[in-house]
Parts: C-alpha cells; structure tokens; sequence
C-alpha cells in the first residue's frame, strides 16, 4: 500500500511538473488588470491569449467561439514576476553539495555558464511559479575560491522543460565589497585590482587575437576561454552585474564602468541610497532587496527599508531580488514591504514584473500586458502586494500552469490521511479554492 501511493505521489508530482493546458486561445474577462503598458491599468477589462501571446487586451476585445473563457470579475490580472537574480534549476538543498551547481572553483570564472547545469524538473520551480514567478535570470551563486568573476547567467521561463533557456549569456556576474575582498585574499583594493586585469587582458587579447594563437603575445591573467567571454563584456553586449552593497564600493564600480565603457548593473545595493544621483546620472540599475534592513554586516551599516523609495525618486531604474530562490515566492511581500516605506504602487508592480525584463533587455517580449508580447499572466485573489494573496491562477507562454507543488501535494495528501472523505477544516482551505 505504502509502494502504491509513492508511486502515484510521484506521477503526479511529475505530472504537476511538466504537464501544460490543452487550449491554446484564453480569454481572461472581467478583471482589473495592470497592463504595466500604455494602456495602464483597465478595470473589467478582457486578456485574450493566443498561440502564446497577448492578442487583445482591453474593454471591447472580441472573444473567439473556440477561446476558453476564465471570469477574472473581482480579481486582479498582472504579468508574471520576474526574479531578476535566481538559482532556479542548479539549486535543490543548500546543505547538499551534490545538489548545488551555482559554485565553481575551477580554473574558470568567466566562461562558467549555469546553462547546462538547469535542471527545469527542479521541485523549486512549481513552488514559486503557483506564486506567480513566470521568469528567472539564473546567475552563478558566488565565484570559486580566488575568482572575483563569477561567471554568465542566463535567462528561464519556469514553465517547461524544453526549450526554457531564452537568453545565453544574459549577463556576466562579479563580486567586489566584502565579498570580493574575501575571495581577492582580504583587500578591496585587490579585488578591483584584479577585475581591471581581467579586462585589460580582454581588450588586449580582442585586438590581438591572431598574435596570441601563434604565441605572440604575453601571458594573460585569465584562460583563452575566459577572455573571450569577456570580450562581449567590453563590446558592451553583455551586461556586468556587481554585487556590491557599501556606498564607496558603488563609486568604485561606477569609476569602473566608466572607464571600461561597460553596462553595469549593481546588485544588492543596500546603501545605494547614498548615491543614488550618481547611479541615476550614469543609467545604472539596482537589484535590490527591500527586506534589507539591518547592518548584519560592515558594508550594510546604511541599510534601509526606504532604499527602494529613495532610489525610485531619484529616478533610478530598480527591480526586486531577495536572493532566496526557495523562497522567490516572498517577492510579492518584499514589494509591499517597499510600498510601506515610501515606493509607490505602480513603481513597486514594474519593480517586480516590467524592470526586470528592461534590465536584461527582453522588455520588447516580456514584462507587461501588450499586444505582441508573450503571455505570461497571472491571476490574482486580490490585491497581489497584500502578504494574504495567493495566486490563482498563472499561465507562462500563453500555457496554463497546473497549480500544483510538491508541497500542495503533501498537504493534501496528509489532508487525506487525517481527515479522509469529512469537510476539511475551513482554515486548512486555501480562499476560492474548496
């Protein structure tokens, strides 16, 4: 008996994993929606989905005799989150090595792409995608020992296992602060010292790239490899994400973006309030984590939860990252917690859902409700920055997503077991949904 349900536990956690709607025309009526477009928000208005693309959307939309119609009436109807800095498919358990493939300490840093290693049946995808997590820059968790680069991540949709990787590389991931120091052997200086060799060594080897193969050339700091993944870097094709938290740190990142000519994004940010004219005057974009309050650590001392306000009224371009891909679910309350302390409302939807795809330039596919994009939608209970709010419905590419989990799995297979055929107990019932 216990063999039995095993194994029916298991296909239909596979079946929750990977099995996607039938139809392939929605129409989403009755809903308020928050295009995060042009059209901006229109209430009762009508989404229709087709071949995985928003079709129509607004207050008079014609809806096809074949279209499958869902009543959105009461409810809130966005696009997906965008986690803009995740390790979705190359992190299972944290205490798991075996499990963990966001870390290297190979004799690579910037040719190391996450790519290969996704695993797009990861039990953590279903988890977050029911929350409304519909795409993901996978990046590199953390650079080896002695590397400051921790190498390319590249861009997901959480909603299939074939064909999941939409942009590769989508950007080139470093570390300096604390953390660069540490893997530099203890000086920030250091740290910078040796991501400007990395980039001379590029720029050199890209003009030379014939001396070099016919061993004309000095000897450069980095593997042929590692050179040419940087290569775009330079050309500026290729976003750098810094992840750097202290407000000197940031000047310091700039001073190198400026020199090099590089896209920089930074990411944590946590005093980045501090400079945030510097960072809007350069067009420089923060991930950043509206949780961050406290100095847990030297370069946090000017942690604040307003960092997320005051960046946005200086008019820099800001999207949300907790860093957490476990729990990227949280994301939605990260954004209502930036709302409390001064974002406004729209600023923390695009912070969520429209920024991230502006960053990481993809914002023409994704990233808001528009004729031409693709339909990642979700449905909402109400208000989707209230903690309370649960998702109810997600599609991802125009599919329709199973709202099912390894965790709703088990709650309602222990439901089962405790309660058998009686009424479940009303605060074991999630709302709209018996």
């Amino acid at each position: 008996m216990k063999r039995k349900m095993a194994t029916a536990f298991a296909l239909s956690l596979a079946l929750g994993l990977a099995a996607p709607g039938m139809a392939r025309t929605w129409a989403i009526t009755g809903g308020t929606i928050y295009t995060l477009g042009p059209a901006g928000k229109i209430e009762h208005g009508t989404l229709l989905i087709e071949d995985g693309r928003i079709a129509a959307v607004g207050t008079d939309v014609k809806i096809p005799g074949d279209a499958a119609v869902i009543d959105a009436g009461g409810k809130i109807v966005t696009p997906g989150i965008f986690d803009p800095m995740s390790q979705f498919g190359v992190i299972e358990i944290s205490q798991v090595a075996t499990t963990r493939d966001a870390r290297q300490g190979t004799d690579f840093s910037a040719a190391f792409n996450v790519a290969a290693a996704i695993n797009p049946r990861s039990v953590l995808i279903p988890v977050n995608r029911i929350a409304g997590v519909t795409r993901a820059m996978v990046s590199p968790g953390g650079a080896g020992e002695g590397h400051i680069i921790s190498g390319q991540g590249v861009l997901m949709d959480l909603g299939s296992t074939e064909d999941f990787v939409h942009k590769n590389p989508a950007a080139m991931f470093a570390l300096l602060g604390e953390a660069g120091a540490r893997h530099a052997g203890g000086s920030r200086a250091v740290a910078l010292l040796k991501l400007r060799e990395a980039l001379q060594d590029a720029a050199d080897y890209a003009a030379h790239r014939g001396a070099f193969q016919s061993n004309r050339r000095r000897e450069y700091a980095l593997s042929r490899l590692d050179l040419e993944a940087l290569v775009p870097v330079l050309r500026g094709e290729l976003p750098l994400v810094v992840q750097v938290n202290r407000a000197s740190d940031i000047e310091a990142a700039l001073k190198l973006a400026r020199d090099f000519d590089l896209e920089l994004i930074v990411a944590g940010g946590a005093e980045a309030w501090m400079v945030a004219d510097q960072l809007a005057a350069a067009n420089v974009p923060v991930l950043l984590n509206p949780f961050q309050d406290l100095p847990s650590r030297f370069e946090t001392l000017g942690a604040t939860l307003r960092n997320a306000a005051r960046l946005g009224k200086a008019g820099v371009l800001i999207a949300f990252a907790t860093g957490d891909t476990h729990n990227a679910r949280k994301l939605t309350q990260a954004a209502g917690n930036a709302v409390a302390y001064g974002l406004p409302r729209q600023a923390a939807l695009e912070a969520l859902m429209l920024h991230p795809a502006k960053i990481y330039g993809v914002a023409d596919r994704v990233g808001s409700l528009e004729v031409g994009k693709i339909a990642d939608v979700v449905i909402w209970e109400g208000d989707p920055l209230e903690v309370t709010t649960y998702a109810d419905q997600v599609f991802i590419a125009g599919e329709k997503i199973p709202m099912v989990s390894r965790q709703t799995l088990l709650r309602d297979r222990y439901m089962q077991a405790l309660f058998g055929d009686s009424p479940l107990p009303a605060e074991y019932i999630k709302p709209g949904n018996d």
